[in-house]
């Protein structure tokens, strides 16, 4: 169906749009123009007045509405946190498995694979492997008895099950071979150094040896210091490297985001890093007031909502909201190479929009075109 969305302010990756109008046809974006020029034959869906900006993009996330990936990595979990990512404004995702056990890794791509094939109109992306060739001395969360070294036989076999759907692998790069990281470099996978110990120089060598990105800044990888600068200072040293940073105020304090989004720019992007409360297999998780611990205490992942993290740059860091929303959609999905896909409301563009209010309420998505309301009118 072709039709236009009308009487929204529309942030398009490039520009803040009041009093016009994006016309969308066949799955994808026709134009944006302004609202007087629409042909009067277009039929037209009101935005009632929301912000709408290009689908939010999350690169990491473990779980939502009640369900957890790294526990039961099938099809129905991503069919239930998909559900739940869509009224949060989240319209596309990463599923993420932490370091677990082979054939839990391995069962997460081919669920992945099968729930895409199942629903060739999701917004599942693929899977991130947050693991499990880290330093075990930056663990985290991270369950000891499952971290490895880095072997191709099974870097193979994760590209083998699934092709195309392995979209990031987080490793340590002071702990992974060359052999791998060339392997996974030349599959067309993202790698983002993290769980990680390394020296500036070394992380300095891995991001001109293939890495591009570096895992929830400033957690479990070692620190900007005046002698070692660390796996943070390389980050904010190389010209070309991404980061990912959790704004929920837990993980990092919003000055430590501020000041990496002024060092950073455009390479810095916000993930969730969410999980759910789940009290069976190797990652038991409970919620502690704004944050989810593991048995031990240990902070173990967020309960952000990617909307939310973007209302924390705004009212926390002091962002522009056009610059925290292009951290949620735009960045990421250049991470992933989908810039000229995703993550811009113009034309050729894949229509999948979030539509929110001032308090950032979602309070609908449009996903491959059709318009989907969280309430009725």
């Amino acid at each position: 169906m072709r039709y236009a969305l009308t009487n929204g302010t529309f942030y398009t990756g490039s520009h803040v749009l009041p009093h016009h109008a994006v016309l969308i046809g066949e799955g994808r974006i026709e134009a944006v123009l302004p609202a007087a020029e629409l042909p009067d034959d277009v039929p037209r869906h009101d935005a009632r007045g929301l912000h709408v900006a290009p689908g939010l993009m999350d690169l990491q996330v473990y779980g939502g509405g009640g369900v957890l990936f790294s526990t039961q990595p099938t099809p129905a979990t991503l069919a239930r946190m998909e559900e739940t990512f869509r009224a949060q404004g989240t319209t596309h995702f990463v599923a993420t498995m932490p370091t677990n056990a082979p054939e839990l890794m391995l069962g997460a791509l081919q669920a992945a694979h099968a729930y895409r094939t199942a629903q060739p109109g999701t917004g599942l992306l693929g899977v991130h492997q947050e693991g499990p060739f880290i330093n075990p001395a930056k663990k985290g969360a991270h369950q000891a008895e499952f971290i490895r070294p880095a072997r191709l036989s099974e870097v193979d076999e994760w590209l083998s099950v699934a092709p195309g759907l392995l979209r990031i692998v987080t490793l340590a790069p002071e702990v992974v071979p060359p052999a791998v990281v060339e392997r996974l470099r030349a599959a067309g996978v993202v790698l983002s150094a993290g769980h990680s110990n390394a020296t500036y120089e070394v992380a300095r060598a891995g991001f001109a040896g293939g890495f591009t990105a570096a895992t929830h800044l400033f957690n479990a990888m070692s620190q900007l210091g005046s002698r070692e600068p660390g796996l943070v200072g390389a980050v904010y040293d190389d010209e070309l490297a991404h980061a990912s940073i959790i704004a929920d105020g837990q993980h990092c304090d919003f000055a430590a985001v501020r000041i990496s989004q002024k060092i950073l720019g455009e390479r810095l992007f916000l993930i969730t890093d969410a999980v759910a409360e789940n009290a069976e297999g190797a990652y038991r998780f409970r919620r502690a007031g704004d944050r989810f611990v593991d048995e031990q205490g240990t902070l173990a992942g967020s309960a952000l909502t990617l909307l939310q993290a973007v209302h924390n740059c705004v009212q926390h860091v002091g962002l522009p909201l056009a610059e925290a929303l292009r951290m949620a959609t735009l960045y990421p999905a250049r991470v992933l190479g989908l810039d000229g896909q995703l993550g811009r409301i113009a034309p050729g563009y894949e229509a999948s929009l979030c539509l929110f209010d001032d308090t950032f309420t979602a309070h609908g998505v449009v996903i491959g075109g059709e318009l989907r309301w969280n309430e009725p009118a």
